[in-house]
């Protein structure tokens, strides 16, 4: 008679490695949790306020007017042909979207952290949530610049087609810097104060109230497209207004932004098995 075989199973767990510990398929899976999360930031941000929505349009609005005085009156900057408060709403709306979806998914994981210690759910939901749900506010505030180029009588230019692209440049860069701040914040609560004052720098840095056009220096323009949002918001005047095209500064923006997406992601992942432990 033969010895019995043993048959024990040995499992070896091990990391996964490269793309595949993203498991970005688990979005799509989750595709409706990330839908409800996006209705319910949106309701949150506008309950028991008086004016609701309508602070999409004067946020965008009132900034418009201090910037057309201060800039554009006193300090006589040029706007590439195109009327100030005109040319300073189209940096703005670009702008304010990357600036509250970078805001809103740096904050995403603490803002949620009894849901995150409750049930597993991929983590990357809530800051993608957090963004997606700022899009609803640009959409609201593009009101207000169509009606501004109706009563300036500004057509858009041929090269509206390609507005989706400068869109989804500032989209990508909130989304990467927004998930390396996410990360972070849950282990060094420091990341809240010094995010608004590194909106603010980033906000003078980039072409908003004036027109990156003023650079002329070919190292100063290198140096300067190495902002994502410089091609974003230029990008953005050219292809709606017909402003000077971003022309080779919008590379270098495109390269970096891609670089902050991805490893963003990689780090968000990294750090996501220590969240709910930490947070």
């Amino acid at each position: 008679m033969d010895a019995p075989v043993n048959m024990t199973h040995v499992t070896r767990v091990e990391p996964p490695r490269g793309w595949a510990e993203l498991r970005l398929g688990e979005l799509v899976e989750h595709r409706e949790l990330t839908l409800f999360m996006v209705w319910r930031d949106v309701k949150v941000r506008y309950k028991q306020t008086a004016l609701g929505v309508a602070w999409a349009v004067l946020q965008p609005l009132m900034t418009m007017v201090i910037f057309t005085i201060i800039f554009g009156r006193i300090a006589g900057l040029p706007s590439d042909g195109v009327p100030y408060p005109l040319f300073a709403l189209a940096g703005l709306l670009p702008w304010q979207l990357f600036a509250a979806s970078l805001t809103g998914a740096a904050n995403s994981l603490v803002g949620n952290a009894g849901l995150l210690t409750k049930v597993y759910f991929p983590r990357l939901i809530v800051p993608l949530a957090a963004t997606l749900s700022t899009f609803v506010d640009f959409l609201v505030s593009c009101a207000v610049l169509v009606l501004l180029m109706l009563y300036y009588r500004v057509a858009p230019s041929p090269a509206i087609v390609a507005l989706p692209l400068f869109f989804a440049l500032a989209l990508a860069t909130a989304v990467g810097v927004g998930l390396w701040f996410a990360a972070m914040n849950v282990r060094y609560r420091d990341v809240q104060y010094v995010l608004p004052f590194l909106v603010q720098l980033w906000l003078f840095a980039s072409p908003v109230a004036y027109s990156a056009s003023l650079i002329h220096s070919p190292a100063g323009r290198a140096i300067y497209a190495l902002n994502p949002m410089a091609g974003a918001i230029q990008g953005f005047r050219w292809a709606l207004l017909g402003a000077p095209p971003p022309g080779p500064l919008v590379w270098p923006s495109v390269a970096v932004s891609v670089v902050l997406l991805v490893s963003g992601l990689f780090f968000f992942k990294r750090m996501e098995d220590t969240f709910a432990d930490v947070i």
